[in-house]
């Protein structure tokens, strides 16, 4: 979170502490490192939306761009932000909850 305040970032690194072990999130993340969902991509079924921030330092935009692209009729949104993680403080949280609360009140489209 490259903008985020020292405040913010001590904020994190406790709330990181107080909910997850050690043991637990080395667990995490050597599993995450490797998962590769594209393979199964094209079979999502279900309406999806895909949102990325448009500075991400730790995922590259155009990953998000591809993820959506293989998921068929997939909403891609960009966020005007440098974070991976979304600060409540800054204008792309506020587009992210207006993106998520769009995406959801949309009818559903079956078949």
């Amino acid at each position: 979170m490259p903008s985020a305040t020292t405040e913010e970032l001590d904020w994190f690194n406790l709330f990181q502490r107080q909910t997850v072990s050690a043991e637990n999130a080395a667990r995490y993340l050597e599993v995450f490192a490797d998962i590769d969902v594209r393979p199964i991509l094209k079979n999502v079924q279900a309406p999806t939306l895909v949102m990325h921030a448009r500075g991400d330092r730790r995922i590259p935009l155009a990953t998000g761009g591809e993820l959506a692209a293989e998921i068929p009729g997939a909403e891609f949104v960009t966020l005007d932000s440098d974070n991976h993680l979304l600060l409540g403080r800054e204008p792309a949280s506020l587009a992210f909850v207006a993106h998520v609360r769009q995406f959801l009140s949309a009818p559903l489209t079956v078949g």
